[in-house]
């Protein structure tokens, strides 16, 4: 059975490679200075790349069946039926909810950027938020899904 994509975005993370992108040049500069630091800086930059690559950005879809979520390759991720979502609302998180992955007093969220979200309820009452700088898109497009 094929399903048809009603949407899909991918989020890039700009301030969280910016920060990493500034450590990693300063671990570089820390190494250059003092070469006896290089195995610990090396592998400090070595690990900043895999979370620059892990976490850089946060793709979300909907089709016909599922919205999808993941982080940069899809290594960490989540699937939802769209048969288990009742309501998709916009909401705005903390600033102290940050970005990753996280545990609000609302339930798991998936944010790479900025403070927007949707939240999901599902039917068992719990909720998702998934961080989104098209929140009106996102939430348009499960509501029509759910409907």
């Amino acid at each position: 059975m094929t399903t048809t994509m009603f949407y899909k975005h991918t989020q890039i993370g700009s301030t969280i490679l910016w920060v990493l992108l500034a450590v990693t040049l300063l671990m570089t500069v820390i190494w250059f200075i003092d070469r006896q630091s290089g195995t610990i800086a090396g592998f400090t930059v070595l690990g900043l790349l895999i979370v620059a690559l892990v976490f850089g950005t946060l793709t979300v879809e909907v089709d016909s069946q599922y919205l999808r979520c993941w982080f940069g390759p899809g290594w960490i991720r989540k699937e939802f039926a769209i048969e288990q979502i009742t309501n998709a609302i916009a909401v705005r998180n903390h600033w102290w909810y940050g970005w990753g992955i996280r545990y609000t007093p609302r339930g798991w969220m998936f944010n790479v950027s900025g403070l927007d979200a949707v939240e999901i309820t599902f039917t068992s009452g719990q909720h998702f938020r998934i961080g989104t700088d098209e929140p009106e898109a996102l939430v348009a497009a499960i509501r029509d899904r759910i409907d």
